[in-house]
């Protein structure tokens, strides 16, 4: 089995990592979007004692996570 030159597997890994990159920015967006238009929404508890502006920051660091590794995982394939 042949190997793709070093130079496409680069550049599918950038277009792959700017992919994932700019789906976290939109969902960060999307929490700062929420910040900036309904504040007062951070402040309800939908699970029990944790609010909204918590549990959204816990989403969000595991999203970041969750991106991690599906870039390691589609990158340990090629």
């Amino acid at each position: 089995m042949t190997e793709p030159p070093p130079e496409r597997t680069a550049a599918a890994a950038s277009r792959l990592g700017l992919f994932l990159f700019w789906v976290y920015v939109a969902l960060y967006g999307g929490f700062m979007a929420l910040v900036l238009v309904r504040p007062d929404l951070l402040s309800w508890r939908p699970f029990g004692g944790v609010n909204l502006a918590i549990a959204s920051g816990i989403g969000l660091i595991l999203a970041a996570f969750v991106l991690a590794v599906v870039y390691m995982f589609v990158r340990a394939d090629r």
